[in-house]
């Protein structure tokens, strides 16, 4: 592949560590945000998923992308469908960063957007990754500051993925057409509660940090009190109705398929991210 690989929101969580693993690669990468952000390695280009002024030169130059959704937004279909088709309009092949469970029921937004990729003809990776490990530094970092993780999980347990576990399987989909046209779903190694993630949690940084089960509208009301909107609140409430129904537990093999190593586990997340959970 001699083109470039556009990566989008590429200051993200997820962006950012697939942008870092391609250039390690060797691979030519277009970092796309917003506002331009420089990227160490990349050459940069501002995009707007909403402005399609900016698609062009996005593209231009380029022979795959990385696409995903940023944190936030509840309309993946209207959001992410017409870069989507524009990018395949040119040949690009496109790897889709999707969510764990969606093949569940053709209804669900990204689902759809899945789909649609699919109907396109471009060739296609589509990765599904299960709850982030690094949502404990962003997400929940303010209840660990007081000593708590509250959230409607109940007894229901998550194999949590790393985001460089994500990311290096982004760049491996995005460099070999090995994977095309197959869905993955991936997840850490070990199926966890909220109160085993809290122990271990605990335990690497040296502080008391606990599980509170609560139920949604508790949920509801800790996040828009911080300042999340309410929308976007329950929105997140209403995802852990399958980490309650045990449906996000159980590990696969995916990681290790596309990357060729195992995934890494939660206490290996915390201890590499110590100095963000001490914070």
């Amino acid at each position: 592949m001699s083109g470039k690989v556009l990566v989008l929101a590429a200051n993200g969580t997820v962006g950012s560590k697939v942008v870092r693993a391609l250039i390690e690669k060797g691979e030519a990468v277009k970092a796309a945000t917003r506002k331009a952000t420089p990227v160490d390695g990349a050459e940069v280009v501002a995009f707007d998923f909403q402005d399609a002024s900016t698609f062009g030169p996005a593209l231009d130059g380029a022979d795959r992308l990385f696409v995903l959704a940023p944190s936030g937004h509840l309309d993946p279909v209207g959001l992410l469908s017409p870069i989507i088709t524009a990018a395949a309009a040119r040949g690009l092949k496109i790897v889709l960063m999707s969510v764990i469970g969606v093949d569940a029921d053709d209804s669900i937004p990204y689902r759809q957007v899945e789909l649609l990729l699919e109907r396109t003809g471009a060739r296609f990776v589509i990765l599904r990754p299960n709850w982030f490990s690094d949502n404990f530094q962003t997400y929940w970092i303010e209840g660990i500051r007081h000593g708590a993780i509250a959230v409607p999980a109940a007894e229901g347990k998550t194999s949590f993925i790393d985001a460089r576990d994500i990311a290096e399987c982004a760049a491996a989909a995005l460099t070999s057409d090995a994977f095309n046209g197959r869905a993955y779903n991936l997840t850490g190694p070990e199926a966890l509660g909220y109160d085993e993630a809290a122990a271990i949690l605990s335990r690497v940084t040296g502080r008391p940090i606990a599980y509170a089960p609560v139920d949604d509208e508790t949920f509801v009301g800790i996040l828009t009190g911080a300042g999340v909107p309410s929308d976007h609140a329950r929105f997140l409430a209403s995802i852990f109705y399958p980490v309650r129904q045990g449906w996000v537990a159980k590990p696969t093999g995916d990681v290790k398929t596309l990357t060729g190593h195992e995934p890494r586990s939660v206490e290996v997340y915390a201890r590499d991210n110590i100095d963000a959970l001490k914070a």
